[in-house]
């Protein structure tokens, strides 16, 4: 393909944004709203083997609209560091990362109740840039009939106060009272969470 001078520009215009409707629960987890047989199971149901190492958890997740109801058709995705605070990425493979461990998962809600459960391991600290250390945490990625883009948040654990403390992204969040939000709470390998998507409780979420 050759330039022509002066040649008329069509640039592409972005496409609108369109909600998460009834699709994506059949598209990415078929086996969660009764459509069986397209996969042995859902892509991300298993994050964890036996040969894992690190404290097997338990994360349960409810996401709540404005006027506090549950929402009972969001889906979930969590992407975390493993033990020793690195990724199953290609980066992180050549190193010591625990290849045993997927480091994603992916949820439906219980259409009963709402509830996201996750069998995974509690993550590591992890190195930000600079050479700080971040807090152990969990990214997470929401979306829901009525959300037009993904949600993106975190998820830090109520019993690593210290590390919390000195987590670099944490300390960027001007209202501090917010940091609240992003706290799960549990004892015994079993966590917690309630994330709000409006309110006086909303969760914070990250521009990214």
């Amino acid at each position: 393909m050759t330039n022509t001078p002066n040649a008329p520009l069509y640039p592409f215009r972005e496409s609108p944004s369109q909600t998460a409707g009834p699709y994506v629960h059949i598209g990415l987890t078929p086996n969660a709203c009764g459509i069986i047989g397209v996969y042995g199971e859902d892509l991300g149901t298993a994050m964890v083997t036996d040969a894992t190492k690190g404290e097997r958890i338990t994360l349960e997740l409810r996401v709540f609209d404005g006027g506090g109801a549950a929402l009972k058709d969001v889906l979930v995705e969590i992407w975390q560091a493993d033990a020793q605070g690195l990724y199953n990425s290609p980066a992180e493979r050549r190193g010591n990362a625990d290849l045993t461990f997927t480091g994603w998962g992916r949820r439906a809600a219980d259409l009963e109740t709402g509830v996201l459960r996750f069998e995974t391991i509690k993550p590591g600290p992890i190195p930000f840039p600079d050479g700080r250390m971040q807090a152990p945490h969990i990214n997470v990625w929401i979306v829901a009939r009525g959300i037009n883009l993904g949600l993106n948040t975190r998820i830090y654990f109520r019993d690593e106060a210290e590390a919390n403390a000195d987590d670099p992204v944490l300390a960027r969040i001007e209202h501090s009272d917010r940091i609240e939000t992003l706290l799960a709470k549990g004892a015994g390998g079993n966590y917690s969470l309630d994330i709000h998507l409006q309110g006086p409780r909303e969760t914070v979420f990250f521009d990214i």
